[in-house]
């Protein structure tokens, strides 16, 4: 086997094991539509953090189970009942300085931008680099955030695509493959971006994720 097939293999085992956005994982269809923009928002800010990526999926979750899946309901909610929210979603450490952020950012969505990120997006005007810069002002979303949603909005705002950030890079590392990211696509074979970019992440993350799927690409 070359190389090139290797890398192939690799690539194919992690998509086969981990071919899933974040968005997919938490129940968002995501659309460019306000509503899934929005609860894509909340999931990057709550994945930011230092905690486990399956209790930010499993709190956006319990956000949307309790109605708080669009701007206007997560700031008219006062904040015990979105602690409470995210105390269900396991969401605890970081819980009541997040309550009081979402509250912040959904005030600032609907006073800037109407309640639409897709007003947000033509204030970008197609400039990748200024979408990361507008949305690192909502209030705890950050560097590691901004690059968390355009990693998944990237499916729906073709603009931003191919986003993959120096997480999915490392994660690309990790299973010894090329560190460049048309390469990359074009080992994936037509696969999204955004979903090799959520793959490449998990193997980023997890060495468990990087190892199985070196071995079950024989390539270990």
């Amino acid at each position: 086997m070359t190389r090139r097939e290797k890398e192939r293999a690799v690539v194919r085992a992690l998509l086969d094991a981990h071919g899933e956005t974040y968005a997919e994982e938490a129940g968002i269809e995501l659309r460019n539509t306000p509503q899934p923009l929005y609860r894509l928002l909340v999931l990057a800010h709550l994945l930011s953090a230092r905690i486990k990526g399956s209790i930010a999926v499993d709190t956006a979750r319990a956000l949307h189970d309790a109605g708080l899946r669009d701007p206007r309901r997560m700031a008219d909610a006062d904040w015990q009942e979105r602690v409470d929210a995210l105390g269900r979603g396991g969401y605890r450490r970081y819980g009541e300085r997040t309550a009081t952020q979402l509250g912040e950012a959904a005030e600032l969505v609907t006073e800037r931008w109407g309640g639409d990120l897709r007003r947000l997006r033509e204030e970008a005007v197609g400039d990748v680099g200024e979408l990361r810069r507008l949305l690192q002002e909502f209030p705890g979303v950050g560097p590691t955030g901004a690059d968390i949603f355009l990693r998944e909005v990237q499916r729906v705002w073709p603009e931003a695509a191919p986003y993959l950030d120096d997480k999915a890079l490392r994660g690309a590392r990790r299973l010894e493959l090329p560190r460049d990211p048309e390469r990359l696509l074009e080992l994936a074979e037509g696969s999204e971006p955004a979903v090799l970019a959520a793959a490449l992440v998990r193997a980023a993350i997890d060495k468990d994720v990087a190892e199985d799927t070196l071995s079950h690409a024989g390539a270990g």
